[in-house]
């Protein structure tokens, strides 16, 4: 078996579209990550096929910051011991909705649960959205597969590129990555093969992910940079970063080692 880099960060999104937050330790379910996108505004105006409103449409949802009211809920499967010690696998049970309550605190400051018909107004108002209903899943409610990953070269070579320093967190990837003295993109050369990360959890990388406007968006100001879009349709196929399946559930953590299975 063959280390290929270490964990950096981890992220999730409680709601899809705002601010993500970092993680000390993050337990990846077959689903994605636990607590990530379980909670999104349908808009009526929207697409068939992508009925969400989204930072897309109203650039500012990234300034918005949601946080579980009971984050320790929030963190992890209530039954993780128990559930840890059956083999082969893990068998999660989730928490009420009760448990995965969201408040979402406004870029003015005011905090708003987030069923508020307060915050649904804001947003609706802001956007010139349809009608806007809150969805919430056990489940990520993600683009495509449950987990996405990003190497912190990737985001340094695009940088390089465009000619200015990126924040990664314009990418909303759930696992960073960092590869030492690899090459950007070097994610790309992983698809068809399966990574452990830590002791336990095996990720499948199944397809490059394919970018939208998300990634011009600064995550502090959401003030937009098309060259960012620009560049990696020019350079990379309109993709950067890669999206993975879970084949065995289970906890990680920050400079967790990723060891190539194939």
């Amino acid at each position: 078996m063959n280390v290929v880099g270490h964990v950096e960060s981890l992220w999730r999104y409680p709601v899809k579209s705002m601010r993500g937050e970092k993680l000390q330790d993050a337990f990846i379910a077959f689903s994605g990550v636990y607590g990530d996108r379980l909670y999104a505004f349908h808009n009526s105006a929207a697409r068939a096929g992508f009925p969400y409103l989204t930072g897309r449409e109203l650039e500012e949802m990234l300034l918005y910051r949601p946080q579980f009211r009971d984050s320790e809920k929030a963190l992890r499967p209530p039954n993780l011991a128990e559930a840890e010690s059956l083999d082969p696998g893990i068998t999660p049970l989730y928490p009420s909705p009760a448990d995965l309550v969201v408040d979402v605190e406004t870029p003015a400051g005011e905090v708003l649960a987030i069923d508020s018909p307060a915050l649904h107004d804001r947003l609706r108002t802001a956007s010139g959205a349809g009608q806007l209903t809150l969805l919430r899943s056990d489940r990520a409610m993600t683009d495509c597969r449950p987990v996405s990953l990003i190497s912190t070269q990737t985001v340094g070579t695009l940088g390089q590129e465009i000619g200015m320093a990126l924040d990664q967190r314009r990418f909303r990837a759930n696992i960073y990555v960092d590869f030492g003295a690899a090459s950007g993109f070097t994610e790309d050369r992983l698809l068809g093969c399966s990574l452990r990360i830590g002791s336990k959890v095996v990720i499948s990388v199944l397809e490059r992910d394919p970018r939208c406007k998300m990634i011009t968006l600064d995550p502090d100001t959401a003030q937009a940079s098309p060259e960012v879009l620009r560049t990696v349709a020019r350079a990379h196929e309109g993709k950067a970063g890669v999206y993975g399946a879970v084949l065995v559930e289970g906890t990680i953590r920050p400079g967790d080692e990723i060891t190539l299975l194939r």
